[in-house]
């Protein structure tokens, strides 16, 4: 997820949000999970809304995929929506499609109110 200042920003090259590969994701969702990621907990309530899928490329290797997406984020009677565009690269697996990555960037101008961004991955 690049900055929202930069939001076609190449991790390599640039400030990100987050960027987070299967490890990385996994140990991140065990420690939102505990009671020691004391920012969530207790837990937000989130609400996922994703549209206008389409197939932006495709090859026999991978489907290029752009999704548009809002969470809305309820804690501490505040609901704070997230608005942007995920980008997909699915490729074929066994009679259907893998996801190979995942990029999700924000239209948001600035992250204030809204602060935590993990739960949009």
């Amino acid at each position: 997820m690049p900055s929202t200042d930069n939001p076609r920003g190449d991790p390599t090259e640039a400030l990100v949000l987050i960027d987070d590969d299967r490890e990385r994701l996994y140990w991140r969702v065990e420690r939102l999970k505990s009671r020691h990621a004391h920012r969530e907990y207790p837990w937000s309530r989130t609400r996922r809304l994703i549209s206008n899928v389409r197939v932006s490329g495709a090859t026999a290797e991978a489907v290029e995929v752009r999704a548009s997406f809002i969470v809305y984020r309820f804690r501490n009677g505040n609901a704070d929506p997230f608005i942007g565009q995920y980008r997909y690269t699915l490729v074929p697996a066994e009679g259907s499609f893998k996801i190979k990555a995942r990029r999700a960037e924000l239209d948001l101008e600035t992250l204030s109110p809204n602060g935590a961004v993990s739960m949009i991955l």
